[in-house]
């Protein structure tokens, strides 16, 4: 936790959690934050509410930390009846939507505060919790999600938990990578050509790991060692790659010239993007027609105005071209989540989507429970197409629990299709 001055007046000093100060960087002076009163309540040390873009919407996210109270409910992504009741240890804080480790049985498991515990278990009986995961909380929204799934579907809540929990590697933050760098007070050690061209690479570049080193040098690893050792070269810590920041879609790239149809559909889905609020618009056209392009217009849009945007595809769709057309409008590709992902691709993808880092995301039906923290617009394409119903486990169509997602957190979504569904149609 850290402190942060609000204005007005005297300034206030107040504990914060440090998800809700990651969420004040992002934002810069887009954030608006108010004071709720029902801070003296007993089961909370106070109450952050963050508005995001515009103060006079009904989008906000609460920051809760709870230090009062000794025991919490948690949900875990197994496909139980409900929460479970843990006990905080007194040094402990925690808010909704963290993720932490809890003991099951003999056992440990990962879970999510859901909330106040109910209280019905014998505080004799009680477990405490082990401790809090350094990852992004779960967003208000995505909880709220998950639970109107759960009663729609009649699912087990844990049940529909898991689909957003996919990733369990994914809540501890990167291992730092172990590399080698130039020691400027090496002397007296023994100089063969493959230490030279070991040297000469990182004279040339920057600190590189030991495999990465030993091929752009042209000789085995055993060498690289071998001059650290010796004390020539010494050990550092770099950054994982995944955790750089690279150059995101450029809204402000220009697109292609639209035809006169093409630029008022855009200009309308523009317009609603940039008013925000919850609502529906089908995009029907013809293959060919340039519907992927009119609908690029409000995902600059949503960009523009610092939103995540996600983009619904049926895999089959999910094709180079598509990414192609994208990465020639914006300058660079999106994040991509499908089936076909390695499991080291999916936890990249996963924790970038949850620091914000990841501004667009591509993905088939999965993709809709990836924990977007500002999330402000769907396009869902081909929304006809039969590949987003899932038929095992948790039973849902994606294009519909898509609309829910839009009205849970305010914003448009967009359903694109030469063929539209007879339920887009009518509703």
């Amino acid at each position: 936790p850290g402190f942060v001055f609000f204005g007005g007046g005297k300034p206030i000093r107040f504990r914060v959690p440090y998800t809700a100060i990651r969420a004040m960087l992002r934002e810069g002076p887009r954030l608006h934050l108010a004071l709720d009163p029902r801070a003296a309540a007993p089961h909370n040390r106070f109450t952050l509410t963050r508005f995001s873009h515009d103060p006079a919407s009904a989008v906000l996210r609460a920051f809760r930390v709870h230090t009062a109270v000794r025991w919490l409910s948690w949900l875990l992504p197994l496909p139980l009846g409900g929460t479970y009741d843990y006990r905080v240890p007194d040094d402990t804080a925690l808010a909704d939507g963290d993720f932490v480790t809890v003991p099951l049985g003999a056992r440990k498991a990962t879970g999510v505060v859901w909330g106040k515990g109910q209280g019905s278990v014998p505080e004799a009986k009680m477990k405490d919790v082990f401790a809090r995961l350094d990852c992004p909380s779960m967003p208000e929204v995505c909880r709220c999600f998950i639970d109107w799934v759960t009663r729609y579907t009649l699912s087990a809540p844990g049940a529909v938990l898991k689909m957003a929990m996919s990733v369990p590697d994914a809540l501890n933050p990167p291992k730092p990578v172990s590399a080698y760098a130039l020691n400027p007070k090496a002397e007296g050690f023994r100089m063969t050509k493959a230490r030279e061209r070991v040297l000469k690479v990182l004279a040339e570049g920057p600190p590189r790991p030991v495999t990465e080193l030993a091929l752009e040098a042209g000789t085995g690893p055993g060498v690289v060692r071998g001059l650290a050792d010796a004390g020539a070269i010494i050990p550092v810590q770099l950054p994982d790659r995944a955790t750089v920041l690279e150059a995101g879609p450029d809204w402000q790239k220009p697109g292609p010239d639209l035809s006169p149809d093409q630029a008022r559909a855009a200009e309308k889905l523009q317009e609603g993007t940039e008013r925000g609020g919850f609502g529906v618009v089908l995009l029907e056209g013809v293959p060919g027609s340039g519907k992927t392009e009119v609908y690029f217009q409000a995902v600059a849009e949503a960009l523009k105005h610092g939103g995540q945007v996600l983009v619904l595809l049926p895999e089959i769709a999910l094709s180079a071209q598509w990414l192609t057309r994208f990465k020639e409008r914006f300058g660079a590709l999106p994040g991509v989540w499908h089936s076909d992902l390695t499991a080291a691709q999916r936890r990249v993808t996963w924790r970038a989507v949850a620091e914000g880092r990841t501004r667009v995301v591509v993905g088939a039906r999965s993709a809709l429970f990836l924990p977007f923290p500002d999330l402000a617009l769907i396009v869902a394409d081909e929304e006809h197409d039969p590949s987003f119903k899932q038929e095992d486990g948790v039973i849902y169509n994606a294009r519909d629990m898509a609309v829910v997602r839009a009205q849970l957190g305010g914003f448009p979504i967009v359903l694109a299709s030469a063929t539209p569904s007879l339920e887009t149609v009518l509703n």
